[in-house]
Order: C-alpha cells, then structure tokens, then sequence
C-alpha cells in the first residue's frame, strides 16, 4: 500500500512575503509557525500545526542578521522532533557562500560549516538559487537544487529590445555566467579586472573588451555594498559607453550601497526578491526593480514533490 505524504509549507520571519507567494503560485496553503522570544536575546521556534508524517518545505534565506541562519536551523529540528517525513531548506539566498575556501591562512570556510549544520540539524534536501560559487553543492551529502535566476533574468532583458547589447562580467570569477548570458542573447562579453587592496574596496578596475557605443549590462550574484558594480559602470561612462544597467540576484545593500548606486552612473539595478527589501531603507529605490523568484521556485517544489525531473527549469 501506498502512503501519501502531504505537503507543508512553512515561513521564517525573514522570508514571509515571499514563502506566500510562493504558496499561492503552487498553490497551497503557507503553514502556521511561532517564535517565541526571550530576554536575553535567544528565541524558540515551533509549528502551531501538526507534521508528523508530511514532507515540510521551510523557506528562509540566510542574509545577516545570523539570527536567520539559526532560526532556520531551529525549525528544520523543530520539524525532525515532530515526526516530519522528509524536510527540505527552501533557502533563496545562500548566506556564508563566499567562504567557499582557504583563500588565506587560518581561515575558516563558513559555507562548508552552514552546509554541515543544516544536514545535523535534520534537512533532506536543500533548494537554493545562484551559489556564490558552484562547487558549494558538494559540501552537502544530501541532494542539492541549485536554481539558475536566469530563467527569470534572460526573458526580462529579451523583452527590454536593447540594440548594440553588451554583458559585461564585473570581475574574472563573472567570465563564465556572463559568457553563457551573452551567448542566450547573441551579444558581446565585457569583462572587467578589478584589483582589492582590502575586503568591500576596490582599487581600480578595466574592461577588457569593446564598450563604446554599447548598451552594457553588468552582471553578478550579489551587489553587496556596490563598490564593484559602480565603480565599472562608471569606468564604462568614461570610455564612451551609451548606457550601463546592472543585474543581481541577490540584493544585499549593505552600508554605502544605496549612496553609491544613487550617485553612479547606473541607469537601472535589476534584483530578486530573494532578500526581503520592503523592510529596508533604500534611498536608491528609484533605480531598483525587483523581479519575484516565487513562480521558480513553487514550480521546482511541485516537481520535486511529485518526484518529477527539474532539469528542464536550468537555463545556465
């Protein structure tokens, strides 16, 4: 005989706005969950709700505060204590990804540690949408969804018509996913080395490339505090370029990012929502546009619940 296992979505405080979207794209509905707080600052998460047996999905992405990373982790043990079937990570953004290796002595690799403590913590399966870098899906022994934004990226710029269009990779370790951008829109590649004399500083930066004349969209995982990507895209002004636009996935705006994109030459900053933006201060709101990650990831959570094939949604 044949179990059905029922599905469950649930919410940490980070994700709401977009755990609900994504239940009404799939549709079903979002789960109700508690936080309860405590004096000193440590909090208790529990579901208001039984899953015993069903297969949970949790969505949260783990942007700072590191509160998010742990409530995250509370509720996928939360989930394993009360007897869920299986439980998966729905983690939009993945936080810690950049220590992704030794790039100096003694140093820890935070990704392998985040991917350690949510396997310990009870998690199945993991979905999560362009990795800092690929090669974190090996951290994890469990199965690993890495979701592409250019599913939702590649047809907004296709609708945009930009003639003379160029992509340009803001840095080295960019050639690859700008190079596969660039081939989907059949248009040049400009790539830029930059050179750090510290973390969150640029010191200079060039394009190699052809950008005079160009309609020159910058792109990237995560604009964090933004130095990269308006330090080039006023290094393409200067060399004549006829616009510059950028895309991120991931929309950190840490300190001085929203000053430095106001004062850039920066038409327009294409984002997800995979970090919640409504709850910012965002005095560069006007050159923001956010595209929803919602209908993704309900359609990847459909397939993988039903069992189904989801290599069909991978652009990149």
């Amino acid at each position: 005989m044949t179990v059905e296992h029922t599905i469950k979505l649930f919410s940490g405080r980070n994700s709401v706005k977009v755990a609900e979207q994504i239940a009404a794209k799939y549709p079903a509905k979002l789960g109700s969950s508690s936080v309860i707080k405590f004096q000193d600052g440590e909090f208790q998460a529990s579901y208001d709700e039984s899953v015993r047996g069903a297969t949970v999905f949790i969505v949260q992405s783990t942007c700072p505060p590191s509160d998010n990373l742990m409530e995250l982790l509370l509720m996928i043990d939360a989930a394993r204590r009360a007897s869920a079937y299986k439980i998966v990570a729905v983690m939009p953004y993945f936080g810690w990804a950049r220590q992704d290796r030794k790039d100096k002595p003694r140093v820890s690799i935070g990704a392998k540690l985040v991917a350690d403590m949510l396997e310990v913590a009870g998690a199945d399966r993991v979905m999560t949408m362009d990795l800092h870098a690929d090669q974190i899906q090996g951290f994890f022994s469990i199965p690993v969804d890495h979701v592409y934004a250019s599913s939702i990226f590649l047809p907004y710029i296709k609708n945009l018509n930009i003639e003379n269009l160029a992509i340009a990779a803001p840095d080295m370790g960019g050639a690859k996913r700008a190079s596969t951008y660039a081939k989907a829109l059949n248009c040049p590649v400009i790539i830029c080395h930059k050179t750090r004399s510290k973390e969150n500083q640029v010191d200079k930066i060039t394009a190699i490339g052809d950008v005079k004349g160009k309609n020159v969209i910058i792109l990237d995982d995560m604009i964090d505090t933004a130095g990269t990507i308006t330090t080039a895209a006023n290094m393409m002004m200067k060399k004549k370029a006829a616009s510059v636009k950028a895309i991120a996935t991931h929309a950190l705006l840490s300190g001085p990012a929203c000053k430095r994109i106001s004062e850039s030459a920066l038409q327009e900053v294409i984002v997800t929502d995979t970090i919640p933006l409504d709850t910012k201060e965002i005095s560069c709101r006007e050159k923001i546009k956010v595209l929803s990650v919602a209908g993704l990831f309900a359609d990847i959570i459909r397939k993988v619940y039903h069992c189904k094939s989801i290599s069909s949604t991978f652009v990149m």
